[in-house]
């Protein structure tokens, strides 16, 4: 695993982006200090499927009410 440091990085992002899409995995660092990892996404085989978690989380039916208090301060409500 290489190290580099920022302005290194920012001069050679492209170059860097390469190397990590093909596997290598690279350290960005501040002031000798790592800050960051540069590593490849893994690739999807399959798009997501919309649904996956129907049945499995419940939203109550005031879910986006705010508080009588927070309304009114912001000028939403009785207040």
């Amino acid at each position: 695993m290489q190290q580099v440091n920022l302005h290194e990085a920012k001069t050679h992002l492209s170059r860097l982006v390469d190397r990590a899409a093909c596997g290598e995995e690279i350290l960005i660092a501040r002031s000798g200090r790592p800050v960051a990892r540069l590593v490849a996404l893994d690739a999807r085989t399959q798009p997501r499927q919309l649904g996956g978690l129907e049945g499995q989380i419940v939203l109550a039916d005031d879910f986006d009410a705010l508080p009588p208090d927070m309304a009114a301060a912001l000028g939403m409500g009785p207040g």
